[in-house]
């Protein structure tokens, strides 16, 4: 299933976010993506309609399985084709904005074929 691109960056912040910090607040989501907090009131109120994240009375924000399973799919891509493009010779930067773009745009088959052939051939970390 195809989501909206802002969504998937959400999701995947507040998952990113959550790996770092005992909770999860729509300033610490605003900060991170170099957002206004109005911005991600918004984005907030559109993921919690479409029962991707729940969020306390205190603010604090959580994913629901499916916002965590949209989060995990776009968060792995990002890392398989950063990784990639780092080992081919991107300069990290490019190779992190670059994958940003990719990993919303790439099919599903099309990722996997590459995630298989980095497994495959490239040397463990």
């Amino acid at each position: 299933m195809k989501y909206n691109e802002s969504a998937e960056d959400y999701l995947e912040s507040i998952l990113v976010l959550s790996k770092i910090k005992p909770v999860v607040r729509g300033v610490d989501i605003a900060e991170h993506m170099g957002f206004k907090k109005s911005s991600v009131s918004v984005a907030m109120k559109n993921l919690r309609e479409k029962e991707h994240i729940t969020v306390t009375k205190e603010g604090y924000i959580y994913l629901t399985e499916s916002g965590k399973e949209i989060a995990e799919m776009i968060y792995d891509r990002h890392q398989t084709i950063s990784k990639g493009l780092m080992l081919l010779g991107v300069n990290e930067e490019i190779a992190l904005e670059d994958a940003c773009k990719i990993e919303h745009v790439i099919s599903p088959e099309s990722f996997l074929a590459v995630k298989e052939y980095m497994i495959r051939h490239l040397p463990k970390e």
